[in-house]
Order: C-alpha cells, then sequence, then structure tokens
C-alpha cells in the first residue's frame, strides 16, 4: 500500500506563483511514477504534469509547459510542483498520484484558486 498526501494549495492573484508538495509512504520502494492531475469544477480530471522515478524524464500538459516545473526530491519521498504565471483557468482541485505500475495511488486533492 501507498499514501499519498498533498499539500501547498490556496488562493493566489492571477500571475503569481505556488508550490505544492506531494509526499508518499508506505511501500514507496514500487514507486515508478508520480504527477499531477487536476480537475476543474464541471470538467474531466486532467494530466498535468509527471516525473518518473530517480528525478527522471518529465512530461507536461501543452497547457502548462513553461510555467509549471514538476521536481522529486528522492531522500523526501516528495514531489513538487512549482507553478508560475499562474492564470484564472488554473483553478482546480489538483491531485498527486503515485503509481508502481501496478495500481494508480491518489491524494484527496488540494484546491489551487487563481483569481484574475
Amino acid at each position: 500500500q501507498v499514501q499519498v498526501v498533498e499539500s501547498g494549495g490556496g488562493l493566489v492573484q492571477a500571475g503569481g506563483s505556488l508550490r505544492l508538495s506531494c509526499t508518499a509512504s508506505g511501500s514507496i520502494f514500487s514507486i515508478n511514477t508520480m504527477g499531477w492531475y487536476r480537475q476543474a469544477p464541471g470538467k474531466q480530471r486532467e494530466f498535468v504534469a509527471r516525473i518518473i522515478s530517480g528525478g527522471g524524464p518529465t512530461d507536461y500538459a501543452d497547457s502548462v509547459k513553461g510555467r509549471f516545473t514538476i521536481s522529486r526530491d528522492n531522500a523526501k519521498d516528495t514531489v513538487y510542483l512549482q507553478m508560475n504565471s499562474l492564470k484564472p483557468e488554473d483553478t482546480a482541485v489538483y491531485y498527486c498520484y503515485a503509481n508502481n505500475g501496478d495500481l494508480v495511488y491518489w491524494g484527496q486533492g488540494t484546491q489551487v484558486t487563481v483569481s484574475s
């Protein structure tokens, strides 16, 4: 079992920045990918970013490329999502996940609200 806990959401003005954190615990040795999805009101959950185990390759949604950066601190079993130049359309609940190749474990989500 893997537990995933996010933190760092909040309210910010357009153009501002936030950093989300996601810590995994439990059977973390099996995790090969961690990342973020988000879900805005009335919309489907969408992919944001991911990073391969060991701080390897990263991947981003086109909508956040150049503004968001995902990174991983393996010593802390924590993944970060640095979000810069935030836009109102980035407003959503952001969910962290950990994938061990068989199962995907999700956090409870953290709200990010960007005011115009």
